[in-house]
């Protein structure tokens, strides 16, 4: 049975993080993991999350990925920490994703679609927050120079994107909108209509003041969104003939060798290989002469790690299992790695 996951996406100041807070406080015994995605060396939405001492927000439960929007790092960053929190000895019920302000949810959710966790991970459903607020006074955020500022911090961000084109897009990929901080809103009524006017017909768009909404309004929507991406689009993709980066046209395959020579010769051989062959990810584990224990080998883009793990248990070989895009010159790359 495949672990449920939410994306809660939204500009910054949009109130993600309270929803989310919410969303624990009212968790219902379930076992929730939260991945948000952070920019720079301040994690300040995970430790406000630490903080609220709840069962379902332990510190093992929360992980946070702040190399740069989650939707440029998917190899490095997205697809590993979802399998630890798969792998774990209790894993989690659901799993929820707080996007940063301006990642782009639909080549996320098409990451849900790599091999590793294809088979063990669905998309629940798309929440997009909304700033009411804002949306009341004629902007997408309340602090615009803000999100100008956080895109800016990330070189990996189409910088000269318009914001509304932004906006669209997570609009367009939702499951559930929720045009939030309603107390401040004279007219809600006018600003659900707006919204939704950018919606795809059936969505709910809900207004929320500090995020309440019961739990079963948020998550068990089982939207499997991954399925449904050509649905998703924002109009000016089509206009323009412009396309996401697609992280789905991918194969794996595996690669068996003999013993190693040394770690470090292993090592180099990798990333020459990865280099070589715009190889994605490799995982794996290796047998090196003359060592007992088994050598966990995992590489993404440039880094390759390597460390011994435990004793051998079966016969000793090394056994790497090699992801990219379709089109690998598999016959050149078992040559590269053997």
């Amino acid at each position: 049975m495949k672990v449920p996951a939410t994306v809660v996406t939204g500009f910054l100041g949009a109130g993600k993080t309270t929803l989310v807070r919410h969303l624990l406080e009212n968790a219902g015994g379930r076992r929730i993991a939260l991945v948000i995605n952070e920019f720079g060396d301040l994690g300040v939405d995970g430790e406000t999350l630490r903080a609220c001492g709840l069962p379902a927000c332990r510190e093992d439960d929360i992980v946070e990925l702040s190399n740069g929007c989650i939707c440029c790092t998917v190899a490095d960053d997205f697809v590993p920490a979802m399998e630890r929190l798969l792998d774990r000895p209790d894993p989690p019920d659901h799993i929820v994703i707080e996007t940063s302000g301006l990642a782009l949810p639909q080549p996320l959710i098409r990451a849900f679609a790599w091999p590793g966790v294809a088979s063990r991970l669905t998309v629940d459903g798309v929440v997009t927050v909304v700033d009411g607020a804002a949306l009341g006074e004629g902007r997408f955020a309340w602090d615009e120079g803000a999100v100008a500022g956080q895109r800016a911090a990330d070189d990996a961000l189409d910088h000269d994107r318009p914001i509304a084109e932004l906006f669209e897009d997570q609009v367009a990929c939702a499951d559930l909108i929720v045009v939030n901080k309603a107390d401040l809103l004279d007219d809600p009524a006018a600003a659900v209509a707006q919204v939704r006017a950018g919606a795809r017909p059936g969505v709910a768009v809900l207004t929320a003041t500090k995020g309440r909404l019961p739990l079963d309004v948020l998550i068990g929507r089982a939207a499997a969104a991954e399925g449904d991406m050509e649905a998703r689009r924002a109009p000016h993709h089509e206009a323009e003939g412009e396309e996401d980066h697609d992280h789905d046209e991918f194969e794996t395959f595996v690669v068996e060798a003999g013993e190693a020579a040394d770690v470090a010769a292993l090592k180099a051989r990798v990333r020459a290989a990865v280099e070589a062959h715009g190889i994605l990810r490799l995982k794996g584990f290796a047998a090196v002469a003359g060592k007992p224990l088994r050598l966990a080998v995992q590489a993404a883009g440039p880094r390759v790690e390597a460390h011994f793990d435990r004793p051998w248990e079966g016969p000793r070989r090394t056994r790497l299992v090699v992801i990219g895009e379709r089109g690998l010159d598999r016959d050149a790359i078992r040559a590269a790695l053997a």
